[in-house]
């Protein structure tokens, strides 16, 4: 209906023209079949594919999937068009073949959205739920026979689904799954519980960067307890942005994340994944995907850093086969 009310207003030959497209599918007005003739995508700007081609295997370590008509939301912070479909014209665009499913915040602490999408996407995909300390051994099996790798830990807090005190009681029931616990908080937060990062008999990887404030970067006091981390060997890091892990408003902004990137390449190479954060909830103006995907090319100058960036860690960390 939106699609050919904007056809009737502008006419179909402008409706049609890429420029208009991408800016419609960036904010996620319109559906996938009409972002697809332009080869925009919905809640990304832009319609170019990245300069740089990605390696066979590549794969995306976080994304989430919306769908309040399939699934009706827990909560607020709902995203238009972030289905499956949707998603899939940006693995066509930057060429990733597999992906990560996040359990996002509206859903709470449902994550059959996530089943499902793992499903459609098939072998190539894998997910990360939202759990508490009610869940049940047989759900946490049913998770694991889904493809869920890990459980996330979004602001964890008193008015939040999952608290702090509960992250090491549920890292130990994961354990046997041989799944990682992922956490998303300010750098601030994961520096002052860096003993309890300690405790945890799993892998703790850290979203977005860790957080950690920008233009510091590398300087910033917070970074020199990750690094004592992952000097530990357990601690993996997520090179996913975000509006804040740039430290600027602006997308363009991004960039700034060079140093800090570099820094966290040299330091564990082997615990580095990348993520797209598509659909970029939160962001009014979305990015381009493409422009974000070639920063790899300065994270990573090295063609084997960026193999084993997009592709062996995860492997590793969310049981995929070596093999594309």
């Amino acid at each position: 209906m939106i699609e050919k009310m904007i056809e009737n207003k502008f006419g179909r030959r402008t409706f049609l023209q890429g420029a208009t497209l991408a800016v419609l599918g960036a904010s996620g007005i319109i559906s996938a079949e009409a972002a697809q003739m332009a080869g925009a995508v919905p809640n990304s700007a832009g319609t170019e594919a990245p300069k740089l081609k990605a390696p066979d295997g590549a794969c995306d370590c976080h994304q989430h999937i919306y769908d309040a008509e399939l699934f009706p939301p827990k909560g607020k912070g709902m995203v238009a068009n972030a289905r499956v479909d949707e998603y899939r014209l940006l693995q066509k665009r930057l060429g990733i073949t597999r992906n990560i499913v996040c359990t996002p915040g509206p859903y709470g602490t449902d994550n059959s959205i996530s089943l499902d999408a793992i499903a459609k996407f098939g072998k190539n995909a894998r997910g990360v739920a939202v759990v508490d300390t009610s869940v049940t051994d047989e759900e946490l099996r049913k998770l694991d026979r889904g493809g869920i790798r890990g459980i996330r830990f979004t602001n964890p807090g008193p008015k939040a689904v999952t608290t702090v005190e509960m992250i090491e009681p549920l890292s130990k029931r994961i354990h046997e799954f041989g799944w990682h616990v992922d956490v998303s908080m300010s750098a601030e937060d994961i520096a002052a519980n860096e003993d309890l990062w300690k405790r945890l008999p799993t892998p703790v990887n850290f979203d977005h960067f860790a957080h950690v404030p920008q233009p510091a970067g590398p300087n910033d006091p917070s970074f020199k307890v990750l690094r004592r981390m992952l000097d530990g060997g357990k601690t993996w890091i997520k090179l996913s942005v975000t509006s804040d892990t740039s430290g600027k408003d602006a997308i363009k902004s991004y960039d700034v994340l060079t140093p800090l990137a570099q820094a966290y390449l040299k330091a564990a190479p082997e615990r580095m994944v990348w993520g797209t954060n598509w659909p970029h909830p939160g962001v009014t103006e979305k990015p381009d995907d493409a422009v974000i995907f070639d920063l790899l090319s300065q994270w990573a100058p090295n063609a084997a850093t960026r193999h084993r960036l997009l592709v062996d860690n995860a492997a590793i960390l969310y049981g995929f086969s070596k093999s594309a």
